[in-house]
Order: structure tokens, then sequence, then C-alpha cells
């Protein structure tokens, strides 16, 4: 059974509350672990859109956010939509995961240094993300995560 949910939010990072407050939701749905790594990913990804993608933009452009829970196949995607100039996922976690190697050796998520931060947790946390280019002008960055059946 799929389970889709959607929100629209202003490109200001003090959204983030509603949005968090939105996503509590899920906590019920998905094992804790998964929905504490869920939440992280649409906290860097969310900010990376407020911060990057929507940088002079005014602050109410639209961030659509969508999150599909598959409760037969026990996976969730997440989908967020920006406005901003497209670029190259891959090639963007490459350049956040060559700079981090070059300035310090990290233990933990806390000592990845900003920038590419939130890209990089995201392709820790999840089974495949991608990032596309649709022809309406928006871009959306996808994370597909599986989990473990709740008892």
């Amino acid at each position: 059974m799929l389970k889709r949910h959607h929100i629209q939010v202003n490109s200001d990072i003090y959204a983030l509350a509603q949005l968090q407050e939105w996503f509590h939701q899920f906590q019920e749905l998905l094992p804790n672990p998964t929905w504490m790594q869920c939440n992280l990913v649409l906290v860097e990804v969310f900010t990376n859109v407020v911060s990057y993608a929507h940088e002079g933009l005014p602050e109410e452009t639209p961030i659509d956010i969508e999150i599909t829970v598959n409760d037969t196949e026990h996976s969730l995607e997440l989908r967020i939509w920006d406005f901003g100039e497209p670029f190259d996922l891959e090639a963007e976690i490459e350049r956040a995961t060559i700079e981090s190697q070059k300035n310090q050796d990290f233990e933990s998520v806390d000592d990845i240094p900003t920038g590419g931060r939130g890209l990089m947790i995201a392709k820790t946390v999840a089974d495949d993300i991608r990032y596309d280019t649709l022809s309406d002008g928006r871009n959306c960055f996808v994370m597909t995560k599986s989990f473990a059946k709740l008892v």
C-alpha cells in the first residue's frame, strides 16, 4: 500500500520548523533508525536548497516535498523540488569527498565539513539518490530508502 504525503514551504530556513513538524507523522510508519536517517537527509537537503539553490531568489519561492511510503515493499521515497541551477550530483559528491579527505579524515557525520555534507550524508544513508532536471524548470532530488518491516 502506498501512502503519499506532500508539503510546500517557502524558501526560508525558518520553514524548517514547519517541515520537521510535518515529518514527525512518519515516525509511526518507519523504524526509528530509518526515520532518524531520513529526517537528517530531509534537513540537510532542505537547508542546501534554501542556502544554495534558492540563493538570491525570493523567500516566497516554493519548495515542494513529497514522501511516499510503500508498506508492501518496505521502502520510502523522498522527493524535493527546487528552482535552482542544475548541477551534477555525482560530481558534487565526489568533489565534497575529495575536499573532506584532503582537509581531514572524519570519524563521524559531525566532522564532515559543510559544503557537500548533505549530499554525502544522503549518499551514505540512501539505497539510491538522483537529481533530475525537469521540463518545467525545476530540479528534483530523489532518495529511496528500504527499511525493516515494523512488528
